[in-house]
């Protein structure tokens, strides 16, 4: 998500048969007269085949689980966020808000602080932080060109090593002017602090009107990504990479910048990116 100068490869593999996307349960049951679901699965013992559930967030709650997630609202780049975008994340429920079992980011077209949009970032820095797994995220994505759509991870250590030191994964992102072109990349630190960003990409179908499930299969050796089982970008990993530390996850919706050529359109008032389930394994 996070952008600056950059050197790029684009890689896209085969595509294996396709799963439907019932293979992939919707709904895993917890108790939900709890006040606050637990994403944490209680006694979860990893077998490192990165295929023991240890982290489900279902968006059971009224509420968004505050033991689960953190709203970013500080911009950290002089009152903006990086890449040109044009929004303002807030904490509002009209901006990020849970119906029926679903999470719901919401970016909309408004004045708000100096900006002329508004939409939310949670992530679950300091909340969960993990080093190797599976991660699966079933969503809807938003409708409108200028939305900028992202379910992405940064190096835990972001803090005290920066971007790109920290690196970066990105599970997927959407809306580089041609709908439906779904990408994952990988950032980190180059020669002479050039930051490298790699990326594959895949083209599907209905991304705003069907759930799919977009997955990052990340082991010590590599990260493969797909959508809804269809791999479409391995990434092969080194010692000397970032990618074997704890990382953590973001959710977001971001407003023009220039992962969508800087244009929005005009006549955009709302959409929202949904999201069914994050659900990590290893």
């Amino acid at each position: 998500m996070k952008k600056l100068s950059f050197l790029f490869i684009i890689l896209v593999g085969c595509q294996e048969p396709s799963l439907n996307i019932d293979d992939y349960p919707n709904e895993i049951n917890f108790n939900p007269n709890e006040a606050c679901v637990a994403a944490k699965i209680v006694n979860a013992i990893p077998s490192g085949n990165n295929d023991v559930l240890v982290w489900a967030e279902e968006f059971e709650d009224d509420e968004i689980c505050e033991d689960n997630w953190f709203f970013e609202t500080v911009p950290p780049q002089n009152g903006s966020w990086f890449n040109g975008e044009q929004q303002y994340y807030t904490d509002r429920s009209t901006n990020a808000s849970i119906l029926n079992g679903v999470l719901r980011i919401t970016a909309k077209k408004e004045s708000y602080l100096g900006k002329d949009y508004t939409s939310a970032r949670i992530t679950t820095q300091d909340l969960f932080e993990f080093k190797y797994g599976k991660i699966q995220v079933r969503a809807k994505l938003p409708q409108g060109q200028g939305t900028w759509p992202a379910i992405w991870m940064l190096g835990a250590n972001i803090d005290s090593a920066g971007w790109p030191f920290c690196g970066e994964i990105d599970i997927m992102e959407h809306g580089d002017l041609q709908p439906g072109l779904i990408s994952s990349a990988i950032h980190q630190d180059g020669v002479n602090g050039t930051p490298i960003y790699d990326r594959g990409e895949t083209s599907i179908q209905n991304v705003s009107s069907q759930f799919h499930v977009y997955e990052a299969n990340w082991r010590e050796d590599k990260i493969t990504f797909s959508v809804d089982g269809n791999k479409y970008f391995t990434y092969d990993l080194t010692k000397e990479m970032p990618f074997h530390q704890d990382f953590f996850i973001i959710l977001n919706v971001a407003m023009g910048g220039s992962f969508v050529n800087n244009v929005i359109d005009p006549n955009f008032t709302s959409s929202s990116m949904e999201i069914d389930y994050v659900r990590v394994f290893q």
